[in-house]
C-alpha cells in the first residue's frame, strides 16, 4: 500500500493486480473498508471470506447492523451456521459495499450482488447458486425483519413470460406471449406458469417444423397439428427421465387446442379460418381405482412420519393423513383455520382449493393436538402473500420466512415410505386412504363429498365402488348356485364372512350396516343395497296378531329398534331413522292392545 499517495487509487488497479497482495496488506485493506476510507466492490469482495468480520468491525457501526441481522436470520428459524453464511458471504459484503447502515440497504443492493456472482461465474466456471441461495434467504430475513417491502420472488415469478417463450422461433412468439398475458387477467399464477411450459413446447415445435409460420392463421392440420400430436408420445419429459405421460400428453394437446380455439372466440385476426384440434386428438386417459394404503402400510408410515426429524414437513403430511386434504389445499392452509363452535366441537376450515369451494372438516383430539404443534413449531414473521388472491396472509406451515413448499413435503413422504420398507407413495394417497377409511366405516355419500370438497356425486362414488358388498354378495350367490347344480361341495363354512357383516368383534348394533331387528333375529345388509322393503312387513300389516306369551320378545325389539335409530341418526341416515322410529311407534301399539286385550 506504500505505493498509493491515495487508498482510494488501488481501487483502480485491475483485479488480478488487487488479489496478489499478501494477507498482511489483504487485512489492512479491509481495515480501510472497515473505517469506510475505501468502498468495497463486489468482484472483490466475492474473492474474499470475511470469517473474521465480526472481529474486524468490533467497535464500529457495522458491528450492530451484523449481529441485528444474525439475530434476524435465528429468529426466523436459520441454523447458526446458515445464519453466519448469510451474515459473511452477503449482508457484510454489501454493507463493505454501499458504506450505508443495514436499515438503507435496498433490493438493487441485493441485486447488483447477485448479477455479479452470475457474471463470477460466466467469467470463471464457479457456481453461483449457494451464493444466489444465500442472498434469497437474505432476503427473506430482511423482509421479515422490516427492512424490505416485498419477500424475494419464487422461481416462475422471476422468470417473464416472455423469456418462458423465447424458445418459439419468429413472430408466432408474439401470439403466445400476448395470449399468455390475456391469461393472467382470469387465471392463477401457476396456471398460467403450466399453460406456458406447454404452449411454449408448441409453438417451438412448429416454428422449427416450418421456419416460415408468421401467425396463427398459417397453422394447417396436416402441417403443422398431426405432426406436432405424432411427436407427443415421443416427447422427452424434463422433470424426469422417459417421455410424457399420457396425461400430460392429454394436457398438451388441451392446451394448443383451447389457445387456437379462444383466439378465435375473442375475434383475433390472426386466428385460424377452420378447426384444427378435435375431441379425438386427446389422448383417453385410463380411470384407475383411487390408491389407497392398506392398513399395515398406513400405520408403518405414521410410525415413520411421528419420529421424523423435519418436523414440519412430517406434521404435515400427517395432518393431510388425518383430514383428507390435497396438497395445495394443505399448503394454503391459514393459522386461523381452526374453529371451535359451541355444542358442535372443533372443525378445520379448508380453504378455496381444487374445486374452488371452501369446507370444514370435524376435528379429533389427536388432531386438534397436531395442529396446535404446528402452530408452536412454524416460523413468525410478517404475512406473506397469498398466491390466489395476493393479499397478506399468515399461513399455518412456514419455514425460514417462507411458505413450506411441495418439493419438501414430497421429499418427506419418500424418505419415510423408503425408511418404512414402502414403495413410492405420493401425497394425494393418503387422500385416498382417508376416504376409503371412510366408505369402510359405512359413511354416506353425501357427507363423504361434504368431507372430501367433491362438487359431484361421480368423483366420490369412485370410492364407494372400491369394495362394493353388493356385487361381492351377488357374486357368492350365484357361486353358490352355479356349485348346487354341478354338485360341487359347499365350502360356505369354510369361507370367511364379508367384512360388513362380521360381528365376532363387538355388537351388531355398532356394525357400518343397515341394520333391521326382526322378531327372531336380526338383518344386516351394505349402505350400497339399501334397506330391504320387506323389513318389519309383517309388524305393520294390520292382520299381524300378538300374545302375552310374546310380549318380552317385542319389548327387546322394541329396545333394539331404539338403539339402531341412534345409530343411524349418528351416521347421518335420516331414512333409517325414521324406519326405526317407525317401528317403535308400530311395536308400542301392538304392546298396549296386547297388554289391555
Amino acid at each position: 500500500m506504500l505505493r498509493y499517495s491515495d487508498p482510494a487509487k488501488w481501487s483502480q488497479e485491475p483485479l488480478e493486480r488487487r488479489l496478489e497482495e499478501n494477507s498482511s496488506t489483504r487485512a489492512f485493506i479491509l481495515y480501510l473498508m472497515v473505517t469506510k476510507r475505501i468502498r468495497g466492490d463486489f468482484p472483490y469482495l466475492l474473492e474474499r471470506k470475511l470469517a473474521n468480520i465480526f472481529v474486524e468491525v468490533q467497535g464500529t457501526d457495522y458491528e450492530d447492523d451484523l449481529r441485528f441481522f444474525s439475530a434476524q436470520a435465528r429468529k426466523v428459524g436459520f441454523s447458526e451456521r446458515v445464519s453466519a453464511a448469510m451474515t459473511t458471504s452477503v449482508i457484510a459484503k454489501i454493507l463493505l459495499r454501499t458504506q450505508q447502515p443495514l436499515t438503507q440497504i435496498t433490493s438493487a443492493d441485493l441485486e447488483e450482488f447477485e448479477t455479479c456472482c452470475r457474471a463470477r461465474e460466466a467469467q470463471t466456471g464457479m457456481s453461483a447458486r449457494p451464493l444466489l441461495v444465500l442472498s434469497s434467504s437474505t432476503r427473506q430475513v430482511l423482509f421479515h425483519a422490516h427492512l424490505l417491502a416485498n419477500p424475494p420472488l419464487s422461481r416462475t415469478q422471476r422468470v417473464p413470460l416472455k423469456d418462458r417463450v423465447g424458445a418459439v422461433n419468429g413472430p408466432f412468439a408474439q401470439f403466445l406471449l400476448r395470449y399468455l398475458e390475456r391469461k393472467e387477467v382470469t387465471c392463477t399464477r401457476k396456471t398460467v406458469s403450466s399453460l406456458a411450459t406447454r404452449l411454449a413446447h408448441f409453438g417451438q415445435f412448429v416454428t422449427e417444423a416450418d421456419p416460415s409460420l408468421a401467425s396463427p392463421a398459417e397453422l394447417t392440420r396436416r402441417s403443422h397439428i398431426e405432426p406436432y400430436l405424432v411427436s407427443l408420445p415421443r416427447s422427452p419429459n424434463t422433470k424426469s427421465s422417459g417421455t410424457l405421460s399420457v396425461a400430460e400428453q392429454s394436457r398438451r394437446v388441451r392446451a394448443a387446442g383451447n389457445f387456437l380455439r379462444e383466439i378465435t372466440e375473442w375475434g383475433w385476426p390472426e386466428a385460424p379460418p377452420r378447426q384444427l384440434f378435435f375431441r379425438s386428438d386427446v389422448p383417453r386417459l385410463p380411470r384407475p381405482l383411487p390408491r389407497h394404503l392398506p392398513p399395515d402400510a398406513d400405520r408403518l408410515l405414521a410410525q415413520e412420519l411421528l419420529a421424523s426429524d423435519y418436523r414440519q414437513a412430517a406434521d404435515a403430511l400427517l395432518l393431510q393423513r388425518a383430514c383428507g386434504l390435497r396438497i395445495g389445499e394443505l399448503l394454503d392452509l391459514e393459522l386461523d383455520c381452526v374453529h371451535e363452535i359451541p355444542e358442535a366441537g372443533t372443525w378445520l376450515k379448508i380453504p378455496l382449493g381444487k374445486m374452488k369451494t371452501e369446507r370444514m372438516v370435524p376435528l379429533d383430539p389427536d388432531t386438534l393436538a397436531l395442529v396446535d404443534r404446528i402452530i408452536a413449531e412454524r416460523s413468525p414473521g410478517q404475512p406473506l402473500a397469498h398466491p390466489r388472491t395476493g393479499k397478506p396472509a399468515q399461513f399455518l406451515f412456514t419455514h425460514h420466512g417462507r411458505r413450506l413448499g411441495e418439493s419438501a413435503v414430497r421429499l418427506e413422504l419418500n424418505r419415510a415410505a423408503q425408511a418404512a420398507g414402502l414403495g413410492k407413495i405420493t401425497p394425494h394417497q393418503l387422500r385416498h386412504t382417508y376416504a376409503t377409511a371412510l366408505i369402510n366405516a359405512g359413511v354416506t355419500l353425501q357427507s363423504l363429498m361434504a368431507l372430501l370438497g367433491h362438487v359431484s356425486a361421480e368423483m366420490s362414488l369412485r370410492y364407494a365402488s372400491l369394495f362394493d358388498s353388493t356385487v361381492r354378495t351377488e357374486y357368492e350367490r350365484a357361486l353358490d348356485l352355479a356349485k348346487s347344480r354341478i354338485g360341487l361341495p359347499d365350502l360356505k363354512e369354510h369361507r370367511s364372512l364379508l367384512p360388513l357383516s362380521d360381528v365376532s368383534v363387538g355388537s351388531w348394533h355398532d356394525t357400518a350396516t343397515i341394520k333391521s331387528r326382526l322378531a327372531g333375529g336380526h338383518c344386516l345388509r351394505s349402505p350400497a343395497q339399501q334397506a330391504c322393503q320387506y323389513a318389519n312387513i309383517c309388524e305393520h300389516c294390520p292382520s299381524f296378531r300378538t300374545e302375552d306369551s310374546n310380549l318380552p320378545v317385542l319389548e327387546a325389539q322394541r329396545k333394539d329398534a331404539l338403539i339402531l335409530a341412534q345409530d343411524a341418526k349418528r351416521r347421518g341416515w335420516d331414512s333409517e331413522v325414521q324406519r326405526h322410529e317407525a317401528l317403535v311407534t308400530q311395536l308400542d301399539l301392538l304392546i298396549e292392545r296386547t297388554r289391555t286385550a
